[in-house]
């Protein structure tokens, strides 16, 4: 009778614990930009292998949708390319914070018939091409930055993103530095009325596009350049350098913006100075709230953003990314444990 009453016992604790394990399962949902989507994945991935009870879901939907979705309140958490404007910070529910989380750019992406070699641009040229002025690959401006290719006689199709994004905030924050043209025209934010063009809602689908369409050029993070077998070219940095995207060329970016970080974070480090530096460079940023409702959510997120901005940047350069400097990431661990987990 001992005997059964013991094992009565150890099946009843056996069944609680189960029971309870399963209970602490955690889904957190967040949604945002698409250009950070490589690293986050794997991230979300591989802090899920080390806490199996924790579930990240992310919706890959730019970084007008992300913002949308955090002020409210319809997902825990945003990711954004460019930080929030002082309006949207006013009108959120709750005090929201910035945390980057890796370094990233963007690339000039083409598809031309013929043509292998790595196409020189600069910021005047690429905005006269969005803004319809330069129509023809061998327009003598194009042939001029690039002596020795045979550009052919074809229409530029311009494909840019249809939905608000964080990439195309950086690619216009460059241009309009740049081009005062651009400025005056087109002007700088996440969602512009483009002179020329089709859309395309997502870096993939930007790609894709490009890829599918004989003569087009469009802006994309590199990883899904890369992924998609598409060129990219360099772009002449504000020291005169013809620069191209990579993880040494976006660090000497973020050096000269780290010695004047904000409290916030928000900062924009397209065209620093710096031979070495690639100019459509950007940091990119989780937004979390300062107060928020579920605290026992906000203690993993805080514990995940911790990892992702210490452990977690050895994926960045295999990814297309540069890690942060350390001085940022300190910076963020003072800010990080100003959220309210409790």
């Amino acid at each position: 009778m001992n005997r059964a009453r013991t094992w009565f016992t150890l099946a009843f604790v056996v069944t609680a614990l189960s029971a309870g394990m399963v209970a602490q399962k955690v889904t957190i949902t967040g949604a945002g930009a698409t250009f950070p989507y490589p690293i986050y994945s794997k991230w979300f991935s591989d802090y899920n292998k080390l806490h199996s009870n924790v579930e990240i879901n992310y919706q890959s939907i730019g970084s007008g949708g992300g913002v949308k979705q955090l002020t409210s309140q319809t997902v825990f958490f945003g990711a954004s390319d460019y930080p929030l404007t002082p309006e949207q910070l006013q009108t959120a529910p709750g005090k929201v914070l910035h945390f980057p989380t890796v370094l990233g750019s963007v690339v000039p992406i083409y598809n031309i018939p013929g043509v292998s070699a790595e196409l020189k641009f600069t910021g005047p040229l690429l905005a006269d091409i969005f803004l319809g002025s330069i129509t023809k690959w061998n327009d003598s401006r194009i042939a001029k930055l690039n002596e020795g290719v045979t550009l052919p006689n074809m229409d530029i199709t311009v494909v840019h993103r249809s939905d608000g994004s964080g990439t195309t905030y950086i690619f216009v924050d460059f241009l309009a530095k740049l081009s005062p043209e651009w400025k005056k025209r087109v002007g700088v934010a996440g969602s512009v009325n483009w002179p020329v063009g089709v859309g395309a809602k997502g870096n993939e689908a930007v790609a894709g596009m490009v890829k599918q369409t004989p003569g087009a050029l469009g802006y994309a993070e590199p990883a899904y350049a890369t992924e998609n077998k598409i060129a990219f070219g360099s772009v002449q940095n504000s020291a005169g350098k013809f620069v191209k995207a990579s993880a040494a060329s976006v660090t000497a970016a973020a050096a000269a913006a780290v010695k004047q970080m904000p409290a916030d974070f928000r900062v924009s480090i397209t065209n620093p100075p710096g031979d070495d530096a690639y100019p459509v460079a950007s940091f990119t940023w989780l937004l979390l709230y300062q107060d928020p409702k579920d605290k026992a959510l906000a203690k993993i997120m805080v514990d995940f953003t911790k990892w992702a901005l210490t452990d977690g940047q050895k994926y960045a350069a295999d990814l297309g990314y540069a890690p942060l400097p350390k001085a940022v990431v300190d910076l963020e661990m003072k800010s990080l444990a100003t959220i309210k987990t409790q």
